[in-house]
């Protein structure tokens, strides 16, 4: 598959790449800033833009089967408009383009899922700790939702620096979340790439942890 990944240069995103890079794939990423990854590797195309060059997103999404993001707005403090616009003009971008099938890495806690905490936890992690990044979070899967996109969103749990084990749960219906609940990037990393070749979670939002 022809593979494009907005965020590529993040901590999940590096996995994807080098994951889809092993598995075969031809892999676009698309970076904010030179020298993000090394020239010449085998597959792999870099597109240096920003979010809110639409020339260079379509530049980037042309021809692609798959598109996915695992992009974050790096800060619990501020709303990050460059990551909601950004995720915008990418839908848009691939509605014109005829690029169907997008998958968004978002969190537990976003949208609905909220819900799947019990009301302390919900209040200190929904209401306070995390409440920028979920808000953007949740607004990137209603644009997503209300797109004419095939997309699954991917919510997983905390994410660590383990290694890829293939030991975690995963679903599209309610599901209780109780304790300290994490999966590795390693991981979520192998689940999108399996999601880009199914289309068993089409139109859902999954949980994963």
């Amino acid at each position: 598959m022809k593979l494009v990944i907005f965020g590529a240069s993040g901590q999940t995103g590096r996995l994807l790449v080098d994951q889809a890079l092993e598995s075969g794939h031809e892999v676009t990423a698309y970076v904010r800033r030179e020298g993000a990854f090394e020239a010449g590797r085998k597959g792999l195309t870099i597109v240096t833009g920003q979010l809110d060059d639409p020339a260079k997103l379509e530049q980037a999404i042309i021809g692609a089967d798959v598109c996915i993001s695992t992009l974050g707005g790096g800060s619990l403090s501020k709303r990050s408009p460059e990551l909601t616009g950004g995720i915008s003009l990418i839908v848009s971008a691939m509605e014109l383009a005829g690029v169907k099938r997008f998958i968004y890495m978002s969190s537990v806690g976003a949208g609905d899922s909220r819900y799947y905490m019990g009301p302390i936890i919900r209040l200190f992690i929904v209401g306070i700790f995390l409440r920028v990044p979920l808000a953007d979070h949740t607004m990137n899967e209603k644009r997503i939702a209300s797109s004419g996109l095939q997309w699954t969103i991917i919510r997983p749990g905390g994410l660590s620096n383990g290694p890829e084990t293939g030991k975690f749960k995963h679903g599209s219906a309610f599901t209780k979340i109780t304790g300290n609940i994490q999966v590795s990037r390693a991981d979520v990393a192998a689940f999108i790439l399996e999601q880009a070749a199914s289309s068993t979670y089409a139109d859902q939002a999954v949980w994963m942890f």
